[in-house]
């Protein structure tokens, strides 16, 4: 994310916080009735200068975990399903497992561990899957520092171990993709977490080579002579990097663990159609010429499951519209899941624009229900929906995300669902049904089940599994038992419970139990 995107919430939003309590609330009609059983709700959680957590580097570890868990609860009461939370923000570590030091986020100095310890990372796999939420990491693979502040590095930094690995572009410090040893470290750092960590998914931002900044020059030559074999262009051999890494990172990820995600969260425009033939119908910056990062190449090549373009625009922008980057993407996605990067964060703004109209992201959102080739989105950043912009969170809560879906499957990945639980019951006890059930024998595929969905139906309803509305819980454990609460007397219901495996595939329902309520 541009760090001016990131920060501008900060200036702003406390600005406008009464404003927008003020603003009316989205009031289209109700879509629950098209609302998908499967989509993608995410939320990017920066911690790159403190954007969403912590509020401060060197908070004491129970206020930083208390932190985590509220935001936490917000999005899922907003009904978001995954998070994707920055660990790597400039080769540093919100993590314990890691051969890079501490971040300064985190603890206030670089290389300094929470006090009391924690594994920040731990902590929050284990929270965002208790309220049934998928956790992405995070991490951006070339930013080494945020700031020119070399002198406040630590001496673990990998700067002061390997200082050729780098150049400096905006007063800040980037590795250089162009040197094979940078790409194979960046690799082992991102195992690192993946063979440590029960993570469901692996995150890139959009930052590969630097945003272009007037009058400064990549330091690059003499390391293109070095290693540009095969390359006349310095250009095409800075996007043969780029792939290189993207390549070398999908088939380590999946060999070390198939069931992880691998995606990545490029700039919206991949190519203007007036650079390029196939190209989209826009006039800004793009990533394949600015950044060296050919991103429709990833997905074309199956070397990324999902692509996140971030489409920070309005829709039928004058230089970029989110209709036709949208439909661009959508045509461009090979198989591959697109979740749409929403500029949340632009709602907030103090400047006027079409942001400030409160059907604006609501009808991004319809648009891109409308497309079957687009599997969700994923909003930036969590703060932003915090004081409910423009009533936009509340939208969520009562229209969009009213009620839970599970993630898409990836079939590429896993198409073997698990097998249906067994020995299924309903008790009534205390005007309370308590739904106990066995675990079912292993799939063909030998692998374990990872959670469970409950479905709950009036009596005189017809059993539909197809339709979100009817899912009473979604859990992410083991646990073969659950306590429904929210019962009343004099009612019958019907319950089903299905098994999900760790990529969701779900298993044909167990039979269908009534539970009686005198």
């Amino acid at each position: 994310m541009h760090i001016w995107r990131q920060l501008i919430f900060f200036f702003f939003a406390l600005i406008i916080f009464a404003e927008a309590q003020a603003q009316p609330k989205d009031n289209m009609p109700d879509t629950n009735k098209s609302a998908p059983k499967r989509e993608f709700r995410g939320a990017w959680i920066a911690t790159v200068e403190n954007i969403d957590w912590p509020s401060h580097p060197g908070l004491p570890t129970d206020q930083q975990k208390k932190e985590l868990t509220d935001l936490l609860d917000f999005l899922q009461r907003t009904g978001i399903n995954a998070v994707m939370l920055q660990i790597r923000p400039a080769a540093d570590a919100f993590y314990a497992q890691s051969r890079e030091p501490w971040s300064r986020w985190l603890t206030g100095k670089q290389g300094q561990a929470p006090d009391p310890a924690y594994d920040p990372l731990e902590f929050a796999i284990k929270e965002a899957h208790k309220r049934g939420m998928e956790l992405h990491a995070w991490f951006n693979p070339y930013r080494a520092t945020n700031d020119g502040r070399f002198w406040a590095l630590s001496p673990q930094h990998i700067t002061r171990i390997k200082p050729e690995w780098f150049f400096i572009y905006g007063g800040i410090k980037l590795f250089n993709p162009g040197i094979p040893d940078v790409r194979d470290y960046i690799v082992k750092v991102f195992l690192d977490v993946v063979d440590n960590y029960d993570i469901d998914g692996v995150h890139m931002d959009d930052y590969f080579y630097p945003y272009p900044i007037d009058g400064q020059h990549i330091d690059d030559v003499q390391t293109f002579k070095t290693f540009g074999d095969g390359y006349t262009d310095i250009r095409d051999w800075r996007r043969h990097n780029v792939d290189t890494l993207i390549e070398m990172l999908n088939d380590s990820i999946h060999q070390h663990k198939p069931h992880i995600k691998f995606g990545v969260s490029p700039f919206g425009i991949w190519a203007n159609n007036y650079q390029n033939a196939d190209g989209s119908e826009t006039h800004g910056g793009s990533s394949y010429f600015e950044l060296f990062a050919d991103s429709r190449k990833w997905i074309k090549e199956g070397w990324v499951d999902y692509i996140n373009p971030q489409l920070y625009w309005p829709i039928d922008d004058r230089s970029a519209p989110f209709n036709k980057l949208l439909d661009w993407w959508s045509d461009n996605t090979y198989n591959r899941h697109l979740y749409v990067g929403m500029g949340a964060y632009r709602i907030n703004e103090r400047r006027k624009g079409k942001f400030k109209d409160p059907v604006q992201m609501p009808d991004q959102i319809k648009y891109l229900r409308k497309n079957p080739r687009v599997q969700g989105s994923v909003y930036f950043s969590a703060k932003s929906l915090l004081n409910n912009p423009l009533g936009f969170t509340d939208s969520l809560k009562q229209t969009y995300y009213l009620h839970p879906a599970l993630p898409p499957v990836m079939l590429w990945l896993d198409s073997i669902p698990p097998n249906p639980p067994v020995n299924f019951t309903a008790t009534v006890i205390n005007n309370k049904v308590e739904l106990k059930w066995t675990t079912p024998p292993l799939a063909k595929d030998k692998e374990p089940v990872y959670g469970y969905v409950i479905y709950r139906f009036d009596g005189d309803e017809t059993v539909n599994l197809d339709d979100p509305k009817y899912i009473l819980h979604i859990q992410y454990n083991e646990s073969t038992y659950y306590r429904d609460e929210t019962v009343r007397k004099g009612k019958t219901y019907l319950y089903v419970v299905t098994a999900l495996d760790r990529l969701k595939n779900e298993s044909d329902p167990s039979p269908t139990i009534a539970a009686i309520l005198h």
